[in-house]
């Protein structure tokens, strides 16, 4: 049951009532992501004095089984469409646009975006006029830069929302098939043009993102039980039959950058899973301590996500500079570690939490100030993108990580703050529910 409210006219209004399932599936992932970064980066100081890097994780063989249930980032483009489809829907109802809805957005995600561009650059600017050698210099940039896809390919899909909503409400399953077949079309033609692979960094998500629209209209919670579970076999047997073929890898990792089929699949399982499960999830998610500490962790996602790994690539860094005992990846003692390296990248995370959290907070002016103009917010989304693609395409270095700190600096300015709607701009008659107030939940967007 939603809240009741005064609506515009006077009249009582329901505000939406935070989907507490989505709230923990969120925090699952991303929980998932920050420990399987914890076991995968692993530098080596090498005898001459180089210095390398190894994915621990990823090269056990046994872990590429495993991958197919850990591999989380469907499912994180999957709550984003259901979330960001109520949002878009709430705004509609509000008299806003898509522009508005993009200036939102952008905001949310390049504010925490800026800061830690910023910082690493001068950090690392700062080493390396210290002396630190520039292959360890690069090798920091590359590693610490790696979250980045993840804001690029989130951005592209949560841009393209308010078009793909209205093809949606129109031919829901045409237009997923238009974007299926772009993805396979693209696949098709990476082997003669790989640059081409990169194009499913949209078409791929778009197409994970609309499995979160179907959610959203209900569709899946009309299904029994045995067609749910029906799904989720069916998805794997296929992605399996792919990967026997020798159409694609059998590793998710390998799979996820450029993106390709296979992730569609596993979105298609973890959707029909996420609603299967449903009823266990909401009971665990009602849990007092539980829905407080996925709240919290929900209001600062963001900032976690991009920060973990700069943290831990940077202590890996400076502990190679010391006396301290570094077990070979992969060595028994390598692994007891872990726990270890987990628990400080926690503790160096509170910190960042605390400075720089609040940037992930909807950036809200006067209500009575005007939007930003189209034309700012088309541009701060090519400035935003200029760098990003760069760096997708050619890899992240020291130079473009200032320039991609300043453009996103730029793009902040360029698109200003969000203009807080008062109730009398909402629709006659109080149509539409009203925004939330904040602390936004994790799932109730602006």
């Amino acid at each position: 049951m939603g809240v009741p409210q005064l609506g515009a006219g006077g009249g009582p209004a329901t505000r939406p009532e935070r989907d507490l399932v989505i709230d923990l599936a969120r925090f699952f992932c991303l929980g998932i992501v920050v420990v399987g970064h914890t076991m995968m980066v692993s530098p080596v100081l090498h005898a001459d004095g180089t210095v390398t890097t190894e994915n621990t994780l990823g090269n056990q063989r046994w872990f590429e089984p495993v991958v197919w249930v850990l591999q989380v980032m469907p499912l994180f483009f999957v709550a984003g469409g259901i979330t960001g489809l109520r949002s878009w829907q709430r705004l509609r109802a509000r008299g806003g646009n898509a522009f508005d809805f993009i200036q939102a957005r952008m905001l949310r995600l390049i504010r925490p975006a800026a800061v830690l561009l910023a910082v690493m650059f001068t950090g690392l600017w700062a080493a390396r006029l210290a002396g630190v050698d520039p292959e360890v210099i690069q090798l920091l940039t590359a590693g610490a830069g790696m979250p980045l896809w993840f804001l690029a390919a989130y951005l592209a899909a949560q841009l393209n929302l308010p078009l793909l909503a209205g093809l949606h409400s129109r031919a829901p399953w045409l237009t997923l098939a238009g974007l299926v077949a772009l993805v396979v079309t693209v696949d098709c033609l990476r082997g003669t043009l790989p640059l081409l692979a990169y194009a499913n960094m949209i078409f791929l998500w778009c197409a994970v993102q609309q499995l979160g629209f179907i959610i959203s209209d209900s569709w899946l919670l009309n299904l029994r039980r045995s067609a749910l579970a029906g799904i989720i076999v069916a998805s794997n047997l296929v992605l399996g039959l792919l990967v026997l073929l020798g159409l694609y890898p059998g590793n998710m990792l390998v799979n996820l950058n450029p993106p390709n089929l296979t992730l569609l699949f596993l979105g298609i399982s973890q959707a029909a899973a996420l609603q299967l499960f449903r009823p266990v999830l909401a009971r665990l998610a009602r849990v007092g301590w539980v829905q407080k500490v996925v709240a919290l962790a929900g209001r600062r996602a963001m900032t976690v996500y991009l920060w973990h790994l700069p943290l831990l690539a940077a202590m890996s860094g400076l502990l190679l500079l010391t006396r301290f005992p570094q077990p070979a990846g992969g060595t028994a003692a390598w692994w007891w570690a872990r726990p270890l390296v987990l628990l400080a990248v926690i503790v160096l995370l509170l910190p960042v939490l605390a400075l720089f959290g609040r940037l992930e907070e909807r950036p809200t002016s006067s209500g009575h100030a005007r939007p930003r103009p189209a034309a700012a917010v088309v541009t701060a989304a090519v400035v935003v993108f200029v760098p990003v693609s760069d760096a997708a395409l050619n890899g992240l270095t020291l130079g473009l990580l200032g320039g991609g700190a300043a453009c996103f600096v730029l793009a902040t300015l360029l698109l200003g703050r969000v203009p807080a709607r008062s109730p009398a701009d909402a629709p006659p008659g109080g149509s539409g529910p009203p925004l939330p107030h904040p602390p936004l939940s994790a799932n109730v967007e602006p």
